[in-house]
């Protein structure tokens, strides 16, 4: 006989009864917490303690919208500033008439009330007509205020009124992980102001695109042809990247990139200042010496200079051909990487001190930086 034997100390209570007690429990439970919650922890407790996930740096939802994803308010906010761009260049036809065709297209978001939209330097590359499309319909020929190549930067001016601007946030800001969102025109305008969502999967990727290097935010939304020039958003809404680039590689995806805001910032400015960016230069021509050389060799790592600029920077300095530089202001110089990194730090006519090797012999050179020659 087991401890507890209904058949012997009486009959087994239905499963109804069970029901029964646990239902009214639950109710009593109920009806004292509502009475005694306010009681114990405060009567705004349940106003400032909503159920949920915390998630902070997020749009705030109106009350009665929670369901609603936040990429919603971001889109509605910061799409209207994002355009399209239509690169249009002269062809001639069979009879050799000369007409006007759209050779390609991209995005552009608009910075500045009076007009101005930054995108991709390769977007507007070689046009002979830049076309901007608005969200609102309007079609206006644009001007291209001023390019950069090396960036990849360009800014263009519309005349237009009421026009909507993107905030321009701070990229040095974002972490690994937060919530992005790109807006822009892939495959055209048939697609315009698309919205794909990801996270920042890296911060500071180097890219090597064609000879030139690239400081890009690696995200998972999804960039694509003529996603280019348009914006990367945040969780406020504020745009810290303009998309660039798309890692094109079989059985490869979600590896997007964009250029940081917070680089790109200063360049706009100066385009929009000057029309181009004054970048400091030495004037020579060379040849990186690489660990292996340097060993075969019995020299130091560095650059060697072949070449000198007559009366350039370097050349006004007494450096000369065969002269290997190894430092800038103590800085170590390996490759070209390493000069222009420490270069791009300076204006031209700052002063540089260069450590070189002449012939086994360590010197120390000063130097005033020049202006680099535009093409």
């Amino acid at each position: 006989m087991s401890y507890f034997d209904y058949e012997e100390y009486g009959k087994r209570p239905s499963k109804l009864s069970y029901f029964m007690v646990a239902l009214m429990a639950a109710i009593i439970g109920g009806v004292l917490a509502l009475y005694l919650a306010p009681t114990i922890l405060g009567t705004n407790y349940w106003d400032t303690n909503p159920p949920g996930l915390n998630q902070p740096n997020l749009p705030n939802i109106p009350k009665g919208d929670l369901d609603v994803s936040p990429v919603v308010a971001i889109a509605e906010q910061v799409g209207p500033t994002v355009v399209g761009v239509s690169n249009r260049g002269r062809v001639q036809d069979f009879f050799g008439r000369t007409t006007i065709e759209e050779r390609g297209s991209g995005s552009g978001v608009i910075i500045d009330s009076r007009g101005y939209i930054v995108t991709n330097y390769h977007v507007i590359e070689g046009a002979s007509e830049v076309i901007v499309s608005l969200a609102d319909g309007r079609k206006i020929e644009a001007e291209i205020v001023g390019s950069d190549p090396r960036t990849d930067l360009a800014v263009l001016k519309i005349n237009a009124k009421n026009l909507p601007v993107a905030i321009l946030g701070d990229s040095t800001k974002i972490r690994t992980g937060e919530l992005v969102v790109a807006i822009g025109n892939p495959l055209g305008i048939e697609f315009a102001r698309s919205v794909t969502v990801g996270v920042v999967s890296a911060k500071d990727r180097t890219l090597t695109i064609g000879d030139r290097q690239f400081k890009l935010i690696q995200t998972d939304a999804a960039i694509n042809p003529g996603n280019s020039g348009g914006a990367l958003v945040n969780g406020q809404g504020h745009v810290i990247g303009i998309n660039s680039a798309k890692l094109v590689i079989k059985g490869v995806e979600g590896m997007g990139f964009a250029i940081p805001i917070s680089d790109a910032k200063p360049i706009i400015d100066e385009l929009i200042k000057k029309g181009y960016v004054s970048r400091p230069y030495l004037g020579i021509a060379g040849t990186v010496i690489d660990e292996i050389d340097a060993n075969r060799w019995n020299v130091p790592q560095g650059i060697l200079i072949r070449q000198l600029v007559v009366r350039g920077p370097a050349h006004k300095a007494g450096l000369k051909e065969m002269d290997i530089i190894t430092a800038v202001d103590g800085q170590k110089v390996k490759d070209f990487n390493d000069l222009t990194n420490i270069l791009e730090k300076h204006k031209p006519g700052d002063k540089v001190t260069l450590t070189i090797d002449r012939n086994g012999k360590k010197l120390d050179v000063p130097l005033v930086l020049g202006e680099m020659p535009r093409d």
